[in-house]
C-alpha cells in the first residue's frame, strides 16, 4: 500500500469517529508526517511511494488514539505557539491561537525590545506565554506560577528548549502565592469555563485536558475575580494586567475591572472572529 492510500483510509476512520472532514484530513496527514519525520513539502511530493517498513503498526496505533478523540497535540507531544514548538502533555492545557493575544499585547505595550521588564505569568500551564515573552524580550525577567506541579515541569522543559530558563523563575502555588515585588505587567490565562458547561465541550477538551486548567467555578469567573483583585498590589504604577477570558464574559470582565479603584480598562482585544478574548487594564 502507498502512504497516500493508507492516509486516505485513516481519514475515513477519523470521520467515522465524529471528527470533522477538515480536521480528519489534516490530522491523518500530520500523524503520518510525525511517524515518517517528514515535512509537509516532502509528504506532498513523496506520499505516492510505498510505505516504509514499520510504518503501518506505528501509524495505525496513533490513528487509533485519535479515533478515541485524544487531541492530536497530546499524541505527537508538540504544539506550536507564537512560532515556537512547545512540548505538551495531558498535564497541561493545549495552547490556543487566541492566547497569542496576550503576547501581542506585551509587544504593543513595550515596543522597545531592549527595555528591562519584570513580568509575572499566572497560571502558566505549559509555559507558552512566559516562554514566548522571554524569547521576544531578551531583557525581560519572568516569574511564572501554576497550581499544578506536573504542569510546571512541562513549562521548565519548554523554557530550556528555547534557551530562556535563566530568565524565568517557576513557582508552585495558587495564583499569586509566592509572587512578591512590583511588576511591569501581569499576564494570565486563568481557568474560565463555567462548571456546568463541561458536557457541552468537545470530547478532546472535556475528556482529555486537565480540568484544573479549564473550569472557573459556577460563573467561570472565580479565578478571574481573584486575579483582578490581587493584581494591583503587585503592579507598578502604570503597570498592566493582561488576561484571557471566555466567550461572552466581556461584560462581566468590564464590570470587574471598573469596580477596582486601582485599575482602568484600556482595551478588550479580539480574536480573528472578532470575539473579545483578552483584557488589558492599567494600574492607575
Amino acid at each position: 500500500m502507498t502512504i497516500h492510500a493508507h492516509v486516505s483510509a485513516a481519514r475515513q476512520r477519523l470521520r467515522d469517529a465524529g471528527i470533522t472532514p477538515t480536521e480528519s484530513d489534516l490530522d491523518a496527514r500530520l500523524l503520518a508526517q510525525h511517524v515518517l519525520g517528514w515535512t509537509t513539502e516532502r509528504f506532498l511530493t513523496d506520499a505516492r511511494e510505498n510505505e516504509p517498513e514499520g510504518f503501518t503498526p506505528q501509524y495505525d496505533a496513533l490513528v487509533a488514539r485519535r479515533v478515541t478523540r485524544e487531541p492530536l497535540a497530546y499524541i505527537v507531544g508538540i504544539r506550536e505557539f507564537w512560532g515556537l514548538d512547545l512540548e505538551v502533555t495531558p498535564d497541561v492545557l493545549i495552547p490556543r491561537p487566541a492566547t497569542e493575544l496576550i503576547v501581542e499585547a506585551i509587544q504593543e505595550l513595550f515596543p522597545d525590545r531592549a527595555v528591562p521588564l519584570a513580568i509575572a505569568d499566572i497560571c502558566t500551564g505549559c509555559g507558552c506565554v512566559a516562554v514566548a515573552i522571554a524569547h521576544e524580550r531578551p531583557s525581560a525577567i519572568v516569574r511564572a506560577t501554576d497550581i499544578s506541579r506536573p504542569a510546571l515541569e512541562v513549562a521548565r522543559r519548554n523554557a530550556a528548549r528555547h534557551g530562556v530558563s535563566d530568565r524565568i523563575t517557576f513557582t508552585h502555588g495558587d495564583l499569586f502565592d509566592g509572587v512578591t515585588g512590583a511588576f511591569d505587567a501581569i499576564v494570565a490565562n486563568p481557568p474560565y469555563v463555567i462548571d456546568r458547561a463541561g458536557p457541552a465541550l468537545q470530547p478532546e477538551v472535556h475528556n482529555h485536558e486537565p480540568h484544573v486548567a479549564l473550569f472557573g467555578g459556577i460563573d467561570g469567573l472565580t479565578l478571574v475575580s481573584r486575579l483582578v483583585a490581587g493584581a494591583p498590589a503587585r503592579l507598578r504604577s502604570g503597570g498592566s494586567l493582561i488576561f484571557e477570558f471566555g466567550l461572552g464574559q466581556d461584560v462581566e470582565v468590564e464590570d470587574l475591572i471598573e469596580a477596582s479603584p486601582e485599575l482602568t480598562l484600556m482595551e478588550l482585544k479580539r480574536d480573528l472572529q472578532g470575539i473579545a478574548r483578552t483584557a488589558v487594564a492599567r494600574r492607575t
